[in-house]
């Protein structure tokens, strides 16, 4: 049944019921599918959108890019340092300004609060590309590209492997309360989620029939696993002098072949890229040169393997953004 969310911003998807998050998804698969077909469906035209970055992206920029004109949007990108917010001009000011141009807009950058405030003052739809805190639209690509693979969602085990106090480790936890997924943290003890998140999540969670597990032990947490996920050891913005001591703390929760094989036969491996995989970067080969590894949170072999599904899911970004915008400015 069709969900009125017109109107809405997209910052978290605790702000979000399971059949809310499920009409996303279905829409997402529409819209995948008329892509596909080469349909068009240019069904927001003459509406206009601006996209906020404060920290740089591939994927999220060409997702909201690519999704706003196959819309039929006009779509405005604001690189980082070229918007005066917070510098010569308040936030709420920006807000009130970008709302009086655009029917919705974008942010990625650091603090929660910003896009918080962004909605509560812009007066238009806004959405979270991505905070410190969370991630939302990544979820919703996960679950999909999860969906597709599966044929289902509810009832799976999914792992997420390293630095479980991140934006996307937050996310995943609560997209697997909300949708009844088995979520384990696997990471060091001192790595783990906020206390007080896991709480609303293991709430959320015995309402629809799932488990929030938290372990250091990587043989338990990747055990049967239907899904084993990761990140990068720093993430963008952190200082780069945490790379040694997180190296350190996290090689032993890296996804390599030994990690895959405890898990079912048929386990998928995401992951929210860009991904240490390889030597092909200007960081993996610094760290190379100062540390002697040549692939970081996930092993080459398991990155290009049979079991990986990280191009799907980059792919799956662009059909459930544009369902996000569809659904809140139609």
């Amino acid at each position: 049944m069709p969900r009125n969310l017109s109107g809405r911003s997209f910052l978290k998807l605790l702000d979000f019921t399971p059949e809310e998050i499920k009409y996303l998804l279905d829409l997402a698969k529409d819209f995948k599918s008329m892509k596909r077909a080469g349909v068009p469906h240019k069904y927001l035209t003459g509406k206009n959108i601006v996209l906020l970055f404060e920290k740089t992206s591939t994927r999220t920029r060409c997702a909201f890019e690519v999704a706003g004109n196959d819309l039929g949007m006009g779509v405005t990108y604001l690189a980082p340092g070229s918007s005066q917010m917070g510098k010569k001009e308040s936030l709420e000011d920006t807000a009130r300004v970008l709302g009086r141009m655009y029917d919705g807009i974008e942010y990625r950058g650091f603090d929660q609060q910003v896009v918080e405030d962004l909605a509560k003052h812009s007066g238009v739809p806004v959405w979270n590309g991505l905070t410190t805190q969370f991630h939302p639209t990544q979820m919703l690509a996960d679950v999909l590209t999860i969906e597709e693979n599966f044929g289902r969602y509810k009832g799976l085990k999914m792992v997420f492997m390293g630095d479980a106090r991140n934006n996307v480790a937050n996310s995943l936890m609560v997209v697997s309360a909300k949708l009844g997924i088995n979520f384990v943290a696997c990471g060091p003890k001192e790595n783990m989620p906020d206390e007080e998140l896991v709480a609303t999540c293991r709430a959320i969670a015995k309402e629809n029939g799932c488990t929030i597990t938290l372990t250091d032990d990587v043989e338990q947490g990747v055990k049967d696993a239907d899904v084993i996920y990761t990140d990068i050891w720093v993430s963008m913005g952190e200082a780069p002098d945490l790379w040694e001591k997180r190296i350190k703390l996290l090689s032993p929760y890296q996804v390599n072949e030994a990690a895959m094989a405890k898990a079912k036969p048929d386990a998928i491996f995401m992951h929210c890229l860009p991904s240490f995989h390889d030597l092909e970067t200007t960081i993996g080969r610094e760290i190379y040169e100062k540390f002697g590894l040549k692939e970081m949170e996930v092993a080459d072999v398991v990155f290009r393997g049979k079991q990986s599904r990280v191009f799907d899911e980059a792919e799956n970004r662009m059909h459930t953004i544009k369902a996000v915008m569809y659904a809140t400015l139609k």
